[in-house]
């Protein structure tokens, strides 16, 4: 069967494809073509890389539209089907004949040789000679930005520009324009025998059904156009005997039925159909309305952006029983997950069900390496044990990782089917490679996982996994494949002569970091824990006097600057004559982490600050903060002391403590903590949760449920979740909040640093007027500009912000400020005339 497809994804080994109607396939590396499968040989007998070979990621990339043909459907072991396809032109191409060749044609071809004056193409066609000369292929050559010339391998799309001696000699164009204008008429004399994928046609509406529209298109054929590729533009608007544009998208071999798409992205052969942004991948869509359902099919939804969703019937409901056809009728509301995209159909595919929208872990990117996954066993191999984590993702356990031993029979402990707990050992989205163990101390450790180099910090103790013992000492291995050794005299307090008699491959050991040279990738661990648990530096530190316990937290004081630490201040309590040191940290001067930075940066030793709160006293330490939405919180009461004071519902001021993988952990005044599970942290979908909040972050949370057992507080972060009603008079406080600090902020600058800097950063508030001279007009279409008022600092402004303007360096202009970056001395501005007139 020949199918029209798109390029999804390139890896090394093949090209995964797009195909209509949500289907996908995958074309190996030896099905691209001939001459490019010799030069695979040719490498492979020599044991050598050659030069002029170019490796699929070279040559081919997402949301190229090529021509492919079936050569094997496969079930898969979870009952899959496999789509094996190729698209070599010889296999595309086989029903057209030398003598049917005629200019105008549109054909794919690849590249077989490079010669002096142009290239010599593959199209397939025994017998024919095509060549495509190189001053026709510079502008796509320019277009396309591969390399300054054509690749052995590479695919094209080519209209035949002349043919000569009955077809024998064949002249291609590759020129983007004449590719994109090219149409398939009558004159070309196509048959049902070799009409091809991809080819533009005009067609005539025969009859439309709900199901789709019939066409007859090159005077005797007809074709079928299913509800999917119907132009969502026109989709109700088409009628009997209308002429419309449309692409064939695939030709049945056995009862040659043609199907077509209207879809416009289509009907310019060389473009590409539209793509989902990658943020979307995953997103839960609240509310989606119905546009249609179809019975034997699925349903059509418009998501919340406008855009069109396709869901398959498995995917309306939990089993078929459950199923209420009732529940999908034009304008219903459901909610649902964006789990796919189809290129071909440019439809987003979803799921109604309801554990895969509540499901934790969707695609590859979403697991993380250390993060504790349950799955099934999908199979049991002798390099180890395959575990589906989820529809789409599968992961190996290597024969190492079975249990905490090694397992000589795995057969006997685990059977097709049964549910495990594992761990993360390994995981790469690119390559979907998944690597897991389920040794039970590696599971349930509660220790820091160590998965890159500059984590390994000397005195840190975490669990590994012994790979190699000799006589040299241990090899111990973490995850991500981080390494590192245990010297022999490292493994015991005791002597041990023979390593590899007391210690074995993959048994679970507790090290602790001696010295990491991580650009090196050189780690030296040790065995020995309780002897090197407190650092040398500290042993000889005299013990210092417990203050006594003086502040309550809530309690207000004014302190003084003493000394700025990389982490913050040291700062000395004015009341108690500054005999009392405490500490503000950087994330506490302020609510806004942005500027936190900045006031760290401003202060200076020997500065005041008035009304500090009292976060924590632990007698040595006094924590303070000048966070002004916590001060309030603890001043209004509208805080708990205790874990038996925290109810469902309530609404409470914090700030994170840590983010993790898995969540972000909260910290409230009085020292109660709680977790915000990942599923909870945001309105929008969470993959990385360092993308979302950062340590020190003021936040509001909602409790969401209490365990006494455990003492575990679960907690809600969505903004949609967690404001008390009166949501505009809250953002108005804050933002009047921050127009306070950046008051004091200039202030401070006002004594500090260069004058003439110093005085413009002051003056230069939002809004302000001024009068500049453009400096330089980049590439990127931003300008930078210079002015009396502005010495010694960078001013830009956006291409969007220069509005219509064609300004040139040196010209004199009006200018309003938009922000004032004081810690880089950056100023952006805008010169539009709408806001230059408010």
């Amino acid at each position: 069967m020949l199918l029209l497809g798109c390029i999804k994804e390139v890896s090394d080994y093949e090209l995964v494809i797009s195909l209509p109607n949500g289907l996908s396939g995958f074309v190996p590396v030896t099905q691209i073509s001939d001459a490019y499968s010799k030069m695979l040989s040719k490498q492979v007998a020599q044991g050598e890389l050659l030069e002029d070979l170019n490796s699929l990621m070279d040559m081919y990339s997402p949301g190229t539209l090529v021509r492919c043909i079936v050569t094997s459907v496969e079930k898969s072991a979870d009952g899959r089907r496999s789509i094996k396809l190729s698209i070599d032109p010889k296999k595309v191409n086989k029903g057209l004949n030398a003598s049917a060749l005629t200019s105008g044609m549109l054909l794919s071809g690849f590249v077989s040789s490079v010669e002096d004056h142009g290239y010599l193409i593959d199209i397939g066609v025994s017998g024919t000679h095509a060549f495509l000369p190189r001053q026709k292929a510079q502008n796509y050559i320019k277009a396309v930005k591969r390399g300054p010339d054509l690749k052995i391998g590479q695919n094209l799309n080519c209209v035949i520009a002349e043919a000569k001696n009955e077809g024998r000699v064949v002249r291609l164009s590759v020129d983007r324009s004449e590719v994109a204008a090219s149409l398939a008429t009558e004159r070309q004399n196509w048959t049902l025998s070799n009409l091809l994928p991809g080819l533009v046609v005009k067609a005539r509406v025969l009859k439309v059904a709900p199901l789709g529209i019939k066409l007859s298109f090159l005077s005797s054929f007809t074709g079928i156009v299913d509800f999917m590729h119907m132009d969502p533009e026109k989709s109700m608007n088409y009628s009997p005997d209308q002429v419309v544009k449309a692409c064939i998208l695939s030709i049945h071999p056995t009862s040659k039925v043609v199907r077509l798409t209207l879809r416009q992205a289509f009907l310019h052969p060389g473009g590409s159909p539209n793509q989902l942004s990658s943020d979307r991948m995953g997103a839960v869509v609240e509310e989606s309305a119905v546009k249609a359902f179809y019975k034997q099919f699925g349903a059509i939804f418009e998501l919340d952006d406008g855009t069109l969703a396709f869901a398959r019937l498995k995917h309306l409901s939990k089993t078929r029983k459950s199923f209420k056809p009732g529940a999908f009728k034009t304008g219903c509301k459901h909610k649902c997950r964006i789990i796919d995209y189809s290129l071909m159909d440019e439809m987003c595919i979803v799921s109604l069900k309801y554990q895969i929208i509540e499901a934790r872990f969707l695609q590859y990117k979403d697991i993380h390496t250390g993060d504790v996954v349950q799955g099934k066993v999908f199979a049991l191999k002798p390099i180890g044990m395959q575990v589906k984590v989820t529809d789409g993702i599968k992961g190996l356990v290597p024969s190492m990782h079975l249990a905490n031993g090694i397992l000589k029979q795995p057969d006997k402990k685990y059977n097709i089917g049964d549910e495990v707990r594992c761990r993360v050992l390994e995981c790469n989205p690119a390559g979907k490679k998944l690597i897991l163990t389920l040794k039970k101390s590696l599971v349930q450790s509660k220790l820091p996982v160590l998965s890159n180099y500059e984590d390994a910090k000397p005195g840190l103790i975490t669990h590994g996994f012994v790979v190699c013992a000799r006589e040299f000492g241990c090899i111990v291995k973490f995850y991500n494949d981080v390494k590192g050794l245990v010297p022999k005299n490292e493994l015991s307090s005791e002597p041990i002569p023979f390593p590899d008699k007391v210690f074995h491959e993959g048994q679970v050991v507790k090290v602790m970091v001696l010295k990491c040279e991580p650009q090196q990738e050189r780690l030296l661990l040790s065995f020995r824990l309780s002897s090197k648990t407190a650092p040398e530096d500290k042993k000889e530190c005299p013990p210092k006097k417990k203050q006594e316990m003086k502040y309550q937290i809530g309690e207000m004081v004014d302190v003084k600057v003493l000394k700025k630490k990389d982490n913050g201040l040291e700062v000395s309590i004015l009341e108690d004559e500054g005999n009392v040191i405490a500490s503000i940290p950087t994330g506490h001067l302020s609510d806004f982490v942005a500027t936190c930075k900045l006031l760290w940066h401003c202060l200076q030793e020997g500065d005041v600050l008035p009304r500090v709160m009292c976060l924590s006293d632990k007698g040595e330490h006094i924590m303070l903060s000048r966070k002004s939405a916590v001060i309030s919180a603890v001043q209004e009461e509208q805080v708990v002391r205790s874990f038996s004071d925290i109810q469902p519902g309530m609404l409470l001021t914090g700030y994170v403590r840590n983010v993790m993988p898995f969540g972000v952990f909260v910290e409230f005044p009085f020292g109660v903590t709680g977790l915000a599970p990942k599923v909870s942290m945001s309105d929008k979908f969470v993959t990385d949760t360092k993308d979302h909040f950062v340590v020190g972050q003021t936040v509001i949370a909602k409790v969401m449920s209490i365990d006494e057992e455990k003492q575990r507080v679960l907690l809600n972060l969505k903004v949609s979740e967690c404001s008390s009603g009166d949501s505009a008079a809250e953002s108005f406080a804050l933002l009047s909040q921050y127009f306070k600090e950046m008051k004091e902020i200039r202030n401070l600058l006002r004594r500090r640093g260069e004058p003439s800097m110093a005085q413009g950063l002051c003056e230069l508030v939002p809004g302000r007027e001024l009068q500049l001279v453009v400096q330089d007009v980049k590439e990127d279409g931003s300008a930078l500009f210079s002015g009396s008022c502005v010495t010694g600092l960078t001013v830009t402004a956006t291409r969007y912000h220069l509005g219509d303007r064609n300004i040139v360096p040196g010209e004199k202009t009006k200018a309003l400020v938009l922000h004032v970056d004081a810690l880089t001395s950056k100023v952006y501005v805008s010169l539009r005339e709408e806001l230059l007139k408010q």
